[in-house]
């Protein structure tokens, strides 16, 4: 059991015997009392997502998960292909179910599976990832000295800012949490 006010965005529970998705959640706190905890919550059978408000200090059940090694290895319409690299088995995952995770996969990333009764139901990203910038403007005198950046899209299809130094054709550190530049690979 975890306590609501401890649920984080991408954390998986069980309530009324379905497994849900947090997708986000705001604490609002009255002048009195307790504060009601506001949740957006996304069934991952169906895809629907719900509003769902609790009380401060209730608890809801965190789904068993089971987190296996895997690799990345394509695209293929809506579905996300991955391999166990246990048993060399490969898992369909639909759009859904890799969610903002897409914006990081290339061809062999390692990633981890998480699996909920033997299914597979998300994916767990590496912290950083090395991406190749395949579209910015071009860089010119004097650009370093202004300390800014400039708009770049990576091999992903990722929208990101890199500095003013930073050319198409080279690849960058890219923090999977933020989304955010961090260096020159």
């Amino acid at each position: 059991m975890v306590v609501v006010g401890d649920l984080k965005k991408g954390m998986i529970i069980l309530l009324d015997g379905e497994l849900y998705r947090v997708l986000g959640m705001q604490k609002h706190f009255t002048g009195r009392g307790s504060g009601i905890i506001k949740t957006k919550l996304k069934n991952i059978k169906t895809g629907y997502v719900i509003d769902k408000n609790f009380n401060s200090g209730e608890k809801v059940e965190e789904a068993a998960l089971d987190y296996r090694p895997a690799e990345y290895l394509y695209h293929d319409g809506d579905n996300y292909v991955f391999m166990d690299l246990s048993t060399y088995e490969q898992y369909l995952l639909s759009e859904e179910d890799v969610s903002d995770a897409k914006d990081f996969l290339i061809d062999n990333l390692e990633v981890t599976l998480t699996f909920y009764d033997e299914k597979p139901v998300g994916i767990v990203l590496p912290t950083v990832v090395v991406l190749e910038v395949t579209e910015t403007e071009p860089n010119f005198k004097g650009d370093t000295a202004s300390g800014g950046g400039k708009p770049a899209i990576l091999e992903t299809g990722l929208k990101t800012t890199v500095p003013f130094f930073v050319e198409v054709g080279q690849k960058v550190k890219i923090d999977t949490r933020t989304g955010e530049y961090l260096e020159r690979a």
